[in-house]
């Protein structure tokens, strides 16, 4: 007896036919392929970037990455490197475009470019307006809308390495992209009063104003003696590039770091900067910059993509990725 299978190949006409008839036959064979569809479906895809200088060292292009294939995401993320590219940020409106015409989905953004993108950007979020700086980009059927996860991530990471401590009075060192950031979330968590230091005081002086127009007045003013202004404060954040790897140093004079004061830097490459190690041998509380990494990140996952993303995970991830960098 003839296998029917057999059959089949040698009598093309049967694979239509076959004995329940043609039109039966193809039904169920378009069905199957249906279902075969249904159970396998294609992974939605994301391109993703991120805009700085100097950041063949981020680990955020592994983060999006590990979470995008957890999420069942096709997610590249790529380094776009101002430094090494040669570009200035005079480049932006064009790298801009040419992110939409080669099909990303958004870009990451950081240090020196959070602030001179925005006027390139078709849109910005009310927060991103408010503090003046955006690290997430949506791209959208060519449409470009500016968010900072920053200053949540910031908020998210110091509830979490330090949950109970004072915010009466506080000093911020920084006032650009990071800094503006900080500055909005640590008003937003409820700081009394925070003094605002930067080597540029007109920027000091103009993030203390914009903030002021958004908390009201007497929440924030433009420090000009720090170790006065230290004397008075619970806790000090750092938000300048001092401390990473490709910019080592203090930002605050070594002798003012002292107890009772905590202190904070969102500085991640290192975890372990200068000032955190300093102030964390005298006996000071200190939070880490991983924190604001991580929550930035998580946040701007799901402005990319739509889906939340688990966040103790990420965290798990970044601190793998890190500890393997220093080993």
């Amino acid at each position: 007896m003839k296998d029917p299978k057999f059959a089949m190949m040698k009598d093309p006409s049967l694979n239509l036919r076959g004995e329940r008839g043609g039109e039966t036959y193809v039904r169920d064979a378009l069905s199957d392929v249906e279902t075969l569809n249904r159970a396998t479906p294609e992974p939605r895809s994301l391109i993703l970037g991120l805009v700085g200088a100097g950041i063949s060292a981020s680990l955020s292009p592994a983060m999006h990455e590990r979470e995008g294939r957890h999420q069942g995401l096709s997610l590249a993320y790529h380094r776009i490197d101002l430094e090494s590219l040669a570009l200035s940020a005079g480049s932006l409106m064009d790298l801009l475009q040419w992110a939409i015409r080669l099909g990303y989905d958004g870009l990451n953004v950081t240090h020196p470019a959070k602030q001179a993108i925005m006027p390139f950007l078709d849109e910005l979020s009310e927060d991103a307006q408010a503090i003046g700086a955006v690290n997430t980009v949506v791209i959208r059927n060519g449409h470009t809308t500016g968010h900072n996860t920053d200053w949540c991530g910031f908020v998210s990471g110091l509830d979490r390495q330090l949950p109970d401590v004072p915010i009466d009075r506080l000093v911020l060192v920084g006032a650009g992209g990071a800094g503006a950031a900080v500055a909005f979330g640590l008003l937003k968590k409820g700081a009394g009063h925070l003094e605002v230091f930067d080597k540029d005081p007109q920027r000091a002086t103009g993030l203390v104003e914009r903030l002021t127009a958004v908390f009201g007045p007497g929440r924030l003013s433009a420090g000009i003696d720090l170790a006065a202004a230290m004397s008075k404060a619970n806790g000090l954040v750092h938000a300048t590039p001092m401390g990473m790897a490709a910019h080592p140093g203090l930002a605050v004079p070594e002798e003012l770091i002292q107890p009772p004061l905590w202190f904070a830097d969102v500085v991640y490459f290192p975890l372990e900067t200068e000032l955190v190690s300093i102030a964390r041998s005298r006996g000071c509380a200190v939070a880490e910059g991983g924190g604001m990494a991580v929550f930035q990140a998580v946040d701007a996952f799901e402005l990319f993509s739509g889906v939340a993303p688990d966040a103790e995970r990420m965290l798990r991830h970044f601190t793998s990725l890190v500890t393997r960098a220093h080993h």
